[in-house]
């Protein structure tokens, strides 16, 4: 397993609408793994294959430690109720607004071990699932926002990456495993 880079906002890979996986074998549950590992270094409650530069239809979703979340191809199949709060993204950190999604959502998606299942979630939970099929689908998170309300944190993200070339950001060190990673 190893923590791999993520990809910042103008990376092309963040927009590509990720390719099909169908019935996982050990390289796809490796790089699960890989993705659960990645995203708890970071910090974070969700990780996308995009996220990482693969653009293929897996991700993860861990809000209560006790239980990640594998998806593989997910189709959301229903969803409840609407409820809007803050996110952010690990491709675009210290950058938030808040989104409106729906409060409940099922989802069709495969695990790890090629079982397909129906999984059904609400609040934290629900809202990063959604976070994260977006992600799948070359959706972030600021295309939810309204036009000004994108304009001024894209002119934030700007401020904030003044001076800095690239669209990948490095996995960070063992030394800053205990910190937050913004």
């Amino acid at each position: 397993m190893s923590v791999l880079p993520i990809h910042l906002l103008g990376s092309p890979a963040l927009r590509a609408r990720a390719r099909e996986v169908g019935t996982p074998d050990d390289a796809d549950r490796a790089f699960v793994q890989d993705l659960l590992e990645t995203m708890r270094a970071y910090h974070g409650i969700g990780l996308a294959a995009n996220q990482v530069g693969i653009t293929r239809r897996i991700a993860v979703v861990e809000t209560d430690p006790e239980q990640a979340i594998v998806l593989i191809d997910p189709v959301v199949v229903g969803q409840e109720g609407k409820d809007k709060d803050e996110e952010g993204c690990l491709s675009i950190p210290d950058i938030y607004g808040h989104v409106q999604r729906p409060l409940k959502v099922t989802v069709a998606a495969t695990d790890a071990e090629g079982r397909r299942r129906t999984i059904t979630a609400e609040g934290l939970a629900a809202r990063a699932i959604l976070h994260e099929i977006d992600h799948l689908d070359g959706i972030l998170f600021l295309d939810r926002l309204g036009p000004l309300k994108r304009r001024l944190l894209l002119r934030d993200w700007e401020r904030s990456r003044k001076g800095k070339s690239g669209h990948i950001r490095e996995a960070p060190s063992p030394e800053d495993a205990g910190r937050p990673v913004g």
